[in-house]
């Protein structure tokens, strides 16, 4: 699954996670079942296993729900999904301590630790932007964000997603035209820890970051734009998130 918001699945756990904010849990928690119910896949059926054990009361249903969603992790074996496995463990190894079982609490913080840190996807990557750049162009960190205007950044982004490069050059500040780039990273990357088990479980959005240059090797020159209803919806989000930028 390619992750969109328009996915009906995943607008049903967006749904609920607004409720949750709310702190109308019991419906959030309906939503997340029909969300389980609907799904067609084991993408979209992992992605609700995920809301749903968040929310159960009772440790033995909370495990139930977090070893269907390790199971679902383990079959797909992506790069959307694997990052999700340290957080998956760890939250089985906290509840089997809770439950006094020993073994098992060692056994998943164990495996929580032992997970490489590096991203294992190849690309292709890309970089959205309003910047007019060329063949050959390095793009580095150090500018400002599209966030807070006020915060210098430590990296430079990208994505494996096309739409997801054309969203930040539609968020992008500047008067130039929207731009996709195809770019090769120059060096060391890893899982945006903006996002990266944020809201969903593992990297749903294929988005990475990296403390090296990262080199213009191509443009896109036709992906789906967002119309300006979008772009100001999106911008309405961002004006209302408050959470902090890990830099």
């Amino acid at each position: 699954m390619e992750f969109s918001a328009n996915n009906p699945v995943v607008k049903l756990c967006i749904q609920g996670m607004h409720l949750e904010e709310t702190g109308n849990y019991e419906d959030a928690l309906a939503l997340f079942l029909q969300a389980w119910e609907e799904a067609t896949d084991d993408a979209e059926k992992f992605t609700s296993a995920h809301h749903i054990a968040r929310r159960q009361n009772k440790l033995e249903d909370k495990l139930k729900w977090l070893h269907m969603g390790l199971q679902l992790a383990q079959k797909i074996n992506d790069d959307v999904v694997r990052p999700a496995l340290p957080l998956i463990y760890a939250q089985l190894a906290q509840c089997y301590k809770e439950l006094r079982e020993a073994d098992n609490a060692e056994k998943y913080a164990k495996l929580a630790k032992q997970l490489p840190d590096a991203p294992s996807t190849k690309g292709p990557f890309f970089h959205g932007t309003r910047a007019d750049l060329q063949i050959g162009d390095l793009l580095t960190a150090g500018g400002k964000s599209n966030y807070e205007a006020d915060l210098v950044m430590n990296h430079i982004y990208f994505t494996a997603l096309i739409h997801g490069a054309g969203l930040a050059a539609a968020l992008a500040k500047g008067e130039g035209e929207e731009r996709v780039y195809i770019i090769e990273p120059t060096g060391d990357f890893e899982e945006d820890p903006n996002v990266t088990n944020k809201k969903f479980a593992g990297n749903p959005t294929r988005s990475y970051r990296s403390q090296k240059p990262l080199k213009v090797i191509g443009e896109i020159e036709n992906w789906a734009r967002i119309t300006t209803e979008e772009r100001s919806k999106w911008q309405e989000r961002l004006a209302d998130n408050d959470g902090e930028i890990i830099n």
